[in-house]
């Protein structure tokens, strides 16, 4: 699975059913070619312009399954 497809999906709280955005950017160990961590951000315009966002970053061991439109995460 490439990231485009990851970015494309929205991410979903298992624990509330919170809508918390879209993957937005990932960290990468560059030595090792690890994920350290996911960004996801609501794409919001007024959130972006005025810098009031919310960013919530998770791991890979977050991620409880991946659905043809959602991915649900465990925080």
């Amino acid at each position: 699975m490439n990231l485009s497809d990851l970015q494309s999906k929205e991410i979903v709280s298992v624990a509330d059913g919170k809508k918390l955005g879209h993957i937005v950017d990932v960290n990468v160990e560059v030595k090792e070619g690890k994920i350290n961590y996911f960004v996801a951000e609501q794409r919001k315009f007024f959130k972006r312009i005025f810098g009031n966002s919310t960013e919530v970053k998770f791991t890979i061991a977050n991620i409880e399954q991946i659905g043809e439109d959602v991915i649900l995460i465990k925080l």
